[in-house]
Order: C-alpha cells, then structure tokens, then sequence
C-alpha cells in the first residue's frame, strides 16, 4: 500500500512537471497570436491523462489493499481455528485425577476373576483336570486324586459326545475339524494336553479304567463300564512277563507319532507313572 502512494507521488510530480514543460514548449513554439481555443484544448487533454492516471492508481492500490485486508482476515481465520484445535485437544487428554465412570469399559485382568477351578487345575467343558508330576502306581495315584477332591479321569463316550447335531455340522463346514474331535472333546483334549506335558514316549499318565476284577472287563472308577474306547495298536493285551498279575490298569499319551486318539495302553497296575484327576467345576458366584 506504501508502495502504491509513492508511486502515485512520482507518477503526478512526472505528469506536472512534464505538462509544465510541454505547455512551455507548445507556448514558444506558437505565435503570439495563437488562438484560445487551442490552449484549451491542450490543457483539457492534460487534464484527461492526469485523471485516467490517477484513476488507475487508485484502482491499483484499492486491489492492493483487498489482497492485503483478505489475508489478514484468511490469517486470523486460521489463527481462531488453530486455538480451537489446541483447546479440544487439551479437553480431550486423559486425566490421571479423573475416576473411572460406569460408563467406561472394565479393566481386563489376566486371570479369571471367578475362576471355576482351583489353582493347579485345568478347566475344560465344565471339568477340571490336573495332571500330576509325581509317579505313583495306579492304586496310589487314585488316593492322591481322591484327596484333592476328585478321583482318576474318567472318559466317557456317551458323556463326552455333543448332543447338538446342528452344532456339529457348522464345526464341520466351517472350522473343517476331524469327528473324532468334535465327538470326544475330552480324548481330545488329554490326548494334545499330555503330548506338551510328556517328557518321552514312556511318560505317561494313569486314567481311571480298570479290569482288576475281572479280566477283560473294563469299568471306570464310578463303577460305569466302558463304551468308547481309544486302544492304541494290539490293546488291551495283559502281558504277563513284566507282572504275573497281568496288566489290569490303563495308562494314555503318545509323545510322538500321528495325531491320533487311539494311546491308551493296558499296563501293570504296580508300575509307577504320573495320573490326571478330575472334577467337576466349581458353581460359585462372583461378587
């Protein structure tokens, strides 16, 4: 803008001093006797350029002044919005003060808040499983069971089945497992459970399966006989050279191998080996 009134200064000291000089020119060069007329004439053209000069210049610095008032304002409309910006970012920052409301989202703990077993124990489709470390023969692996509330696993196919034939069929397309699977939950289960805990093929766990009362019929811990069985290749066979008694108790686990469920294997009840307990889960309400 500054600009534009120094230069509109210079423009009109320019315009009059060369007007003056032309005038003076034009007066010399003509005879004393010149018409008025054409002194006129001269003046008013003068008069015209100075106005058209003026009007331009005038017209340069109001543009000027628009841009410069525009940006102003474009500036301070970017300033007022960048403030704002800064005062809902400052609203929205966490406050340490600030106690947690209803509305917000539970803390997620890396525990059961209301576990349905006991430390130590295994939840599985409403049982709890725990797999000893120390080995026992069968009878003693039993009584150990017992005393933590439980007895030896019992794996029963009629129990362990899922009822729910349209629940089976969308676990079938869709998730494309085995029937096996699907049919014994619990086999499965135990059989992929004890393949981490297994330190070799030899170290396997007691189940709750015996024929000590009579030879060749298999019943459970509860009294229940057996109607789903995993046998694992030429099982039972109640080899007698290890023990004379024969081999009335079961024991399961295939450290190595195909993913199969078929590892149970009849062995002498009088053979330490570690055990899997049992029990129900618990049906306690959490506060």
């Amino acid at each position: 803008e500054k600009i534009a009134v120094c230069y509109l200064f210079c423009l009109q000291l320019f315009i009059c001093f060369s007007s003056t000089c032309w005038t003076g020119r034009a007066a010399a060069s003509r005879p004393v006797g010149s018409n008025r007329a054409s002194k006129f004439t001269s003046q008013t053209v003068i008069l015209l350029l100075v106005s058209a000069l003026l009007a331009a210049a005038l017209i340069v610095i109001y543009r000027l002044s628009f841009d410069n008032w525009q940006k102003k304002k474009t500036l301070q409309t970017l300033k007022e919005e960048n403030e704002a910006l800064r005062q809902m970012l400052t609203e929205t920052q966490p406050d340490s003060t600030v106690q947690p409301t209803t509305s917000q989202l539970p803390e997620v703990t890396p525990y059961d808040p209301c576990p349905k077993c006991e430390e130590g124990w295994e939840h599985h489709r409403g049982r709890c499983y725990y797999f000893t470390t120390n080995k026992s023969p069968w009878e003693e692996s039993r009584n150990e069971c017992r005393d933590k509330g439980g007895d030896l696993v019992k794996i029963d196919g009629q129990d362990e089945q899922v009822q729910n034939t349209l629940s089976c069929i969308f676990i079938f397309t869709f998730y494309h497992v085995s029937t096996e699977s699907v049919n014994f939950p619990a086999q499965t289960f135990l059989e992929r459970r004890l393949r981490e805990a297994m330190i070799d093929n030899t170290d396997k766990f007691w189940i709750g399966l015996t024929d000590s009362q009579e030879e060749g019929r298999w019943l459970w811990v509860d009294g229940s006989p057996l109607d789903t069985s995993f046998w694992g290749s030429n099982q039972p066979d109640n080899w007698i050279w290890e023990d004379p008694d024969g081999e009335d108790c079961v024991r399961m686990g295939e450290k190595t191998g195909d993913d199969d469920l078929e590892c149970w294997f009849d062995k002498s009840c009088k053979v330490p080996h570690k055990s899997i307990c049992e029990k129900k889960e618990k049906r306690a309400t959490c506060v």
